[in-house]
């Protein structure tokens, strides 16, 4: 084992202490870990620094502010899927095509959830894959309904780059689709993320009104083409709404 793996290993051990403990001094880290005083000392600081652990002004350890946002994060990814699953199986037996579920990460967002076991031709849109929230409808979804000074810090900060044919790569081209989206409270995307691939997204908002994921319906570009996919959208927007209501949100 190296060095920097041994590190980790003693850094997930003095952390594993707090499963049992909700606060512990310096002193009972190391009789608790068996870890020597030094090294305790050293890991703690470091532990510290990244908010993986707080220091009280009794001089005694907690759990930091990190495991509080990574807690809500998880909670949160756990009760969408929990509520939007059966939702998305419905509208995929409905359709017959891919159905998506995105939560957003920073500048990106990331797949969460699919289903299109029913879907003749899969779309590479696995779980865990991530995109930027410019590129195809469904992380599109969630930039649109952002509050606007975020969406002129995320304008000013990214970098377009393009991932298929269709990939929007301008300022002027995004903020056409973010007002279309506004407007009529979806997106839709031709060869943004994979070429000859559609996809119609719309949001979906927690209990405060802020959005918080989108799920799409995806498939071959010729299923959405010359007004094909209007008949997916009105299903979209009410799978979506249901979603939402049970997270909450009251959009009177």
């Amino acid at each position: 084992m190296t060095n920097k793996n041994k590190t980790v290993v003693r850094s997930m051990d003095i952390l594993n202490l707090f499963n049992d403990h909700t606060e512990l001094s310096f002193q009972e880290v190391i009789e608790l870990s068996g870890i020597p005083k030094t090294t305790a000392f050293r890991m703690l600081k470091s532990l510290e620094e990244m908010e993986l652990l707080e220091k009280g002004t009794d001089a005694k350890y907690r759990l930091g502010i990190l495991f509080l946002k990574f807690g809500h994060l998880v909670s949160m990814r756990l009760d969408i899927r929990k509520i939007a699953y059966p939702i998305m199986n419905d509208l995929h037996n409905d359709t017959k095509e891919a159905i998506n579920l995105i939560v957003r990460d920073g500048d990106e967002a990331i797949y969460i959830e699919k289903v299109d076991s029913k879907q003749k031709v899969r779309l590479y849109t696995a779980i865990g894959r991530k995109s930027p929230l410019y590129a195809g409808a469904c992380p599109r979804a969630v930039l649109s309904f952002l509050p606007d000074y975020e969406i002129k810090e995320y304008f000013e900060s990214v970098e377009f780059k393009s991932f298929a044919k269709g990939t929007i790569t301008d300022k002027e081209g995004l903020y056409e689709a973010i007002v279309h989206a506004r407007e009529h409270g979806y997106t839709i995307s031709h060869s943004e993320l994979e070429n000859y691939t559609s996809a119609i997204a719309a949001p979906i908002f927690d209990h405060k009104g802020e959005v918080i994921a989108a799920m799409s319906i995806a498939g071959l570009e010729a299923n959405y083409l010359g007004g094909k996919a209007e008949v997916f959208i009105e299903e979209l927007k009410k799978a979506t709404a249901e979603i939402s209501k049970q997270l909450g949100f009251d959009p009177l």
